[in-house]
C-alpha cells in the first residue's frame, strides 16, 4: 500500500508498482489515517509512506502500528540527504528509500524489506543512541510518565490493566532502552528529558 499527500507522486508510484510483477498494489491513501484504516482491515505486507503524511505523520503512524502483530513493514520515502533516514530508523521503519534515487532502488528496497531485511543508507549508530525516547513504544512512554508520578508496580498494574509481571517486563525493557539501571534513574531521565525537550508535551 502507498501513502503520499502529493497526488502526482502517488499516481507515479502506483504505476511503478503496478508494472512490477513482484508486487500487488492493494490500495493508496493521501493521509496516515486512511492508510491506518485500510491496513487494519486488509492484509498488507509492505507500506511505502511519506514522512510528513497528514495528519498523524509517519512517526506516529509507525508507533500506532507497533501494537498490531499483523501490521505491514513500512518503508519511508523521502529526502535522504538530511537526518530523515535516522529518524525513520529510530521510529521503527523497516526501510528508507531516497526520493532522489531511481525507481529501481525503491522497488529493490521494498523487495528486500518484504524478504525480512532492514534497508537504510549509512547511519552512524552513535547518533541513534543520543535520543532513546524515539525507541519507546506508546505503552513504554505511558509507563515512564506514570512512573514519574511515584506509582508502585501494583498501582501501575491496576492503572494500565496489566499484570505486575507484565509491568516488570515493560520496566526491564524501558530501563534497557533508556540506558538506566533502576526506577530512580528512569524518573530522573524523564524529568531531564522533559525539561530539555518538552517530553511531557509529546504525543
Amino acid at each position: 500500500m502507498l501513502a503520499n499527500s502529493n497526488a502526482l507522486i502517488l499516481s507515479a508510484m502506483s504505476e511503478i508498482f503496478d508494472r512490477d510483477p513482484r508486487f500487488s498494489l492493494i490500495a493508496t491513501s493521501s493521509t496516515a489515517e486512511g492508510f491506518l484504516g485500510t491496513v487494519m482491515r486488509v492484509p498488507v505486507q509492505i507500506g511505502v509512506v511519506d514522512w510528513d503524511l497528514p495528519v498523524l505523520g509517519a512517526a506516529k503512524l509507525i508507533e500506532v502500528l507497533r501494537e498490531h502483530d499483523a501490521a505491514p513493514k513500512l518503508v519511508v520515502y523521502g529526502d535522504g540527504s538530511g537526518d530523515l533516514p535516522r529518524l525513520a530508523m529510530t521510529a521503527g521503519a523497516a526501510g528508507f528509500a531516497d526520493r532522489s534515487g531511481d525507481t529501481e532502488a525503491l522497488l529493490a528496497t521494498c523487495a528486500d524489506v518484504a524478504a525480512g531485511k532492514m534497508v537504510f543508507p549509512f547511519i552512524d549508530i552513535r547518533e541513534l543512541q543520543k535520543d532513546p525516547i524515539h525507541s519507546l513504544s506508546r505503552r513504554e512512554r505511558t509507563l515512564l510518565e506514570a512512573l514519574s508520578k511515584g506509582r508502585t508496580n501494583r498501582e501501575l498494574s491496576k492503572e494500565l490493566g496489566i499484570s505486575t509481571n507484565t509491568v516488570k517486563f515493560h520496566l526491564s525493557n524501558l530501563y534497557e532502552k533508556l540506558g538506566v539501571r533502576n526506577r530512580a534513574q528512569a524518573i530522573a531521565f524523564y524529568y531531564a528529558a522533559r525539561e530539555s525537550r518538552g517530553l511531557g508535551d509529546r504525543d
